[in-house]
C-alpha cells in the first residue's frame, strides 16, 4: 500500500461536558491535525501517472478543514444554554457547533468523514491536542 502523509494546525477553545477534571472547564489548543491517504496502487493515467493523488490537491484539503476551525470555539450540540449561546454570538465570539463531545478521539475521526466526503481516501487521521498526546482514527 501506499500512503501520503500531510499535516495542519489550528487553534480553538473547547470544553468537555461531564467531565471531572480541568478540561471541564473552557480552554484551549493548537490542534495538530496529521492526516494519512492510502491506495493499493499508483494512477496509471494523466499529470497523476504513478502518484496517490497530487500533493497539493491533498494539502489544501487538509489545511481547508483545518481553517474551518481555526480560531473558534468548539462546542457540543446542547452542552450550553440556549442563552449563554446567544449571549456568545452577541458578543461575536465565532462559534462552532458540533454533533459529538469535543474530543481527540472525535475530531480525528470528524476530520477523517470530511476527508472522504472531499473524496479522497484517507487511511488514518491523528488529532494532537498536546506535542506529546494525540488520538488516532482509523477505521476497523
Amino acid at each position: 500500500m501506499y500512503e501520503l502523509k500531510t499535516e495542519s494546525a489550528f487553534d480553538s477553545a473547547h470544553f468537555l461536558t461531564d467531565y471531572y477534571g480541568k478540561c471541564e472547564n473552557l480552554h484551549g489548543h493548537r490542534w495538530r491535525v496529521v492526516a494519512y491517504i492510502g491506495a493499493d496502487a499508483l494512477q496509471t493515467e494523466s499529470t497523476m501517472k504513478d502518484m496517490v493523488m497530487d500533493f497539493g490537491v491533498f494539502k489544501r484539503c487538509v489545511r481547508a478543514l483545518a481553517e474551518e476551525l481555526d480560531h473558534t470555539f468548539l462546542i457540543e450540540e446542547g452542552s450550553l444554554a440556549p442563552q449563554t449561546l446567544a449571549c456568545l454570538e452577541q458578543e461575536g465570539f465565532s462559534l462552532t457547533l458540533l454533533p459529538f463531545r469535543t474530543t481527540a478521539e472525535n475530531l480525528a475521526r470528524y476530520f477523517f468523514e470530511r476527508m472522504e466526503a472531499e473524496g479522497l481516501r484517507p487511511s488514518c487521521v491523528e488529532m494532537y491536542e498536546t506535542p506529546n498526546n494525540c488520538a488516532i482514527y482509523r477505521p476497523a
